[in-house]
Parts: structure tokens; sequence; C-alpha cells
């Protein structure tokens, strides 16, 4: 499993935004310093946005800034605005689809990794990751 280009886009930019706080950042400025091409970074605000993660003006003040606190958006959220729900395998979720139905023996697994997985990503938050970064100055 490997999360889309645009969803690692999505999480870089709401990471920088992250970063400078309450300041509104001009989308052309967020994608020159994350290398994110700036067509495609238009459409991942407008989702986001459609989300409820991200708050944006037009104009010459314009920008981009966080809807809420870092520490209230978690990556979970930001990767699934992006890609929609996670789903490691058709036979996990509420619309699961599998012929072997209880005597899979794979199914136990899969439904394991899966809420391993999205337990970590919904537990992990901008805040925490801004503590984690070397980056953030």
């Amino acid at each position: 499993m490997q999360i889309t280009r645009q969803a690692d886009y999505a999480v870089r930019a709401v990471l920088h935004l992250a970063r400078n706080g309450d300041q509104r950042i001009a989308t052309n400025m967020i994608a020159e310093e994350q290398h994110i091409p700036p067509s495609f970074l238009a459409k991942i605000v407008s989702q986001l946005s459609i989300a409820g993660l991200l708050h944006t003006s037009r104009g010459a003040r314009g920008g981009v800034t966080l809807a809420r606190a870092p520490k209230e958006i978690s990556l979970l959220e930001v990767i699934e605005a992006i890609d929609g729900p996670i789903q490691l395998n058709e036979c996990v979720g509420e619309n699961s689809t599998c012929s072997f139905d209880d005597n899979c023996p794979l199914r136990p697994v899969w439904c394991e990794a899966h809420e391993q997985l999205v337990g970590r990503l919904k537990a992990t938050n901008f805040d925490n990751l801004m503590k984690k970064d070397s980056f953030s100055g």
C-alpha cells in the first residue's frame, strides 16, 4: 500500500502551514518551498478546504491558513481528505467483499493491520509532527 503523491503533497502543505502558526501563506510560496507543482497544489488546497482543514482567502493579502489548531488535525484526516478512506484490502471495512467470509484465515490479519495503521495515523497530529520536525526552526 502506498499513499498517493497528492496525499503526500497535502501532508507537506499542512505541515508547512502548521509551522507558520496563524500566518496566512500564499500558495505559490508553499508550492515553491515544498517543491509541489502550483497547479497540483491548487487542487489539493481546494480539497483540504472542502474537508474543513484549511481556510483560503483571495486577493493581494490572500493565502491559506489552517482551519484548526495543528493538534486538532490528524494525519489520517489529511490523507483521507485527498485519497478517501484507507482500506488495506477489499475484505476490510464496512462494505467488505470476500467470498470466503469468516472462514478466511487472512481476514483477521488484514483487519488488525488496518486497525493499527488507521489508529496510528489518527493518533498522529500536526503538533506531534512539528515536535519531531528538525526543520521547524
